[in-house]
């Protein structure tokens, strides 16, 4: 019962804000949602992965470690998802996104830290640090569907990432005026872009059972994965507990503000469909997840 309370402590504000978005789009529905995602892509995202990576006590060894494990992971989700969207006849390269890179952060770190406590929150942390960077370089180059160094260059989120990597790699203590101001525009951020995924809900079209079938694969095919890895690493303990959790969270919210600074309307719907119905399944799945994580990996 205690993890149905968890859940529905980091769940009921993220669809209460969702719903603010929804409320506003039906009253307005010439809402122009531009800013929010200019906002979040150069100042917002910076700030959060920079917050995310040099002020939650990961260090330079844990973020390497959990950057292969996430990697291999995303390999695996990508294989399976790919299948899945040949099958439903989706775009394989800008629908993929959502299948692959879970919402690690502001869902999956708050239910590590109460399965596992503060041992668990750094490498929940290291976990969501690397999601984060691949949404800005893999994230970008799937919804754009090119490869290309200007996208890079012009990135605010690349060189966020390499002045953490910096932080962490000369140990450097993150100035407290830094903390408190990336602090701010990361939660300034997400409920943006959780009111704009809202509003995004009363203009979109798309398919249900796909939906269902996409988020299925998401919160179900992810921990199957994780456990390959486990089981393939010898990982044990909260590492593998952590690991197993956050690969069974649903579709991140960044997949959205991804794609909707990328891709075409229709496949921002898409992904818009499929964070809504994963994150609702997810009510039931992580439960399951984190009852096995807890009797095997504690």
């Amino acid at each position: 019962m205690e993890i149905y309370i968890k859940i529905f402590e980091v769940i009921f504000p993220v669809f209460f804000v969702i719903g603010v978005g929804y409320y506003l789009g039906k009253k307005s529905p010439k809402f122009d949602t531009t800013f929010i995602t200019n906002f979040a892509g150069n100042i917002g995202t910076p700030a959060m992965i920079f917050y995310t990576v040099t002020t939650t006590g990961i260090t330079l060894s844990l973020f390497i470690h959990y950057f292969i494990y996430a990697l291999i992971m995303i390999g695996g989700f990508a294989i399976i998802g790919l299948l899945v969207l040949f099958f439903l006849k989706k775009d394989l390269s800008m629908e993929l996104p959502p299948l692959i890179l879970p919402n690690t952060g502001n869902m999956g770190i708050p239910i590590c830290l109460f399965a596992y406590g503060t041992q668990g929150l750094g490498v929940a942390s290291a976990i969501a640090s690397v999601i984060i960077l691949f949404h800005f370089t893999l994230g970008v180059f799937l919804a754009k569907k090119s490869f290309s160094f200007d996208i890079l260059i012009k990135s605010p989120p690349v060189y966020a990432i390499i002045v953490s990597v910096i932080f962490l790699f000369f140990k450097i203590e993150t100035p407290l005026f830094l903390e408190n101001t990336t602090f701010l525009l990361t939660y300034a951020t997400i409920f943006l872009v959780l009111m704009s995924l809202g509003i995004a809900l009363t203009k979109f079209k798309f398919s249900l059972k796909d939906s269902i079938i996409l988020s299925f694969c998401r919160v179900i095919i992810g921990p199957l994965i994780a456990f390959a890895v486990i089981y393939n690493f010898n990982l044990s303990g909260l590492a593998a507990g952590v690991l197993l959790i956050q690969s069974a969270m649903p579709s991140a919210i960044l997949n959205y503000l991804v794609g909707s600074m990328y891709s075409p309307k229709k496949i921002v719907d898409n992904i818009a469909s499929t964070i809504v119905v994963s994150t609702l399944m997810s009510f039931i799945t992580i439960p399951i997840v984190v009852f096995f994580a807890l009797k095997y990996f504690n």
